[in-house]
């Protein structure tokens, strides 16, 4: 009987089955670990939280410490930086340390990416359960809201928010990022509840008498968040992308503060004799946006079962 029922497996899907599936999730990762691009992506994303959370591992120096305005824009001795000692990657306008620099400019981006991602999609999941599962005046409300904070164009915005307050730091542009971000997610989420909501196994937990609350964390939720996670996912990348391009245009992190962007916005007129204080944070900024995107982009076809 078991012989037969293997059989029956390889028939029905191609190719042989190996135990059960436990969930949606499961699935996910056992496509996941097949592919060298995911694996590829989360070994570049962990060196850069590891550089960003704990940058004394990678240099015995602060953040604009020991600079010397003496050795100001001496570049490296080679493009090779394991081949020049103790300083490979050069100093930058400051006379401070460029590797130094450049490790503890990881920790401003990273934050802004997670912390906005992190108030985004808090904000899309309550408001567009709400909206979705309740409808009504209450949809109506949100959904119009939405609307209105969706109009603004973001970098719009965050310049005209950003300048009013020119001393802000890294948590206050998270959180004026963050409070523009959330319309796309919520319509997202707001679409997914709709689709479940009306469900078989949502019916039969309301006639088992099971709350409203109940109903959403337990049965709703964990059926429609998963789009949802994934669009936050790559929109890490994304948040990080918009942070540089605030600190370039001069509205977003100010010196003292250490941060990538600050440093292409102050190599932009150095290219042409300084192309290295341009170059380098620009290939880390461009690594780091780019395996988000692409981790992102995994865990969504891997959750797709119309793509696997």
């Amino acid at each position: 009987m078991s012989e037969m029922t293997d059989t029956l497996a390889v028939a029905q899907t191609g190719s042989e089955v190996v135990g059960a599936s436990a969930s949606l999730w499961s699935d996910a990762w056992r496509e996941l670990r097949r592919r060298v691009i995911f694996w590829v992506s989360v070994a570049i994303l962990l060196a850069m939280g590891l550089i960003a959370a704990f940058p004394a591992l990678f240099t015995d120096r602060g953040s604009n410490d020991r600079c010397d305005v003496k050795l100001s824009k001496h570049g490296p001795s080679s493009w090779n930086p394991f081949a020049t000692g103790g300083h490979p990657f050069g100093y930058d306008t400051h006379g401070c340390d460029y590797w130094a620099q450049i490790v503890h400019g990881a920790r401003a981006p990273m934050i802004v990416g997670f912390v906005v991602t992190g108030i985004a999609l808090t904000l899309a999941t309550v408001l567009g359960s709400l909206s979705g599962y309740f409808g009504r005046w209450l949809d109506a409300l949100i959904s119009r809201i939405t609307d209105i904070v969706f109009g603004l164009p973001l970098v719009l915005g965050a310049l005209v928010i950003l300048t009013a307050f020119p001393d802000h730091g890294v948590w206050t542009m998270s959180l004026v990022l963050g409070v523009l971000w959330w319309p796309t997610m919520t319509r997202l989420m707001r679409g997914q509840v709709l689709a479940v909501r009306d469900a078989d196994y949502v019916q039969a937990a309301r006639m088992l008498g099971a709350g409203d609350v109940r109903i959403m964390a337990r049965h709703i939720l964990p059926n429609a968040i998963a789009p949802v996670f994934v669009y936050a996912m790559l929109n890490v990348g994304v948040v990080i992308g918009y942070e540089a391009t605030l600190d370039y245009l001069g509205v977003g992190l100010r010196y003292p503060t250490v941060s990538w962007g600050l440093q292409l916005s102050q190599a932009q007129e150095l290219f042409t004799d300084y192309p290295y204080l341009l170059i380098y944070p620009a290939v880390l900024l461009t690594a780091t946006v780019l395996s988000f995107l692409l981790l992102g982009d995994a865990v969504r076809d891997a959750l797709d079962p119309k793509l696997r």
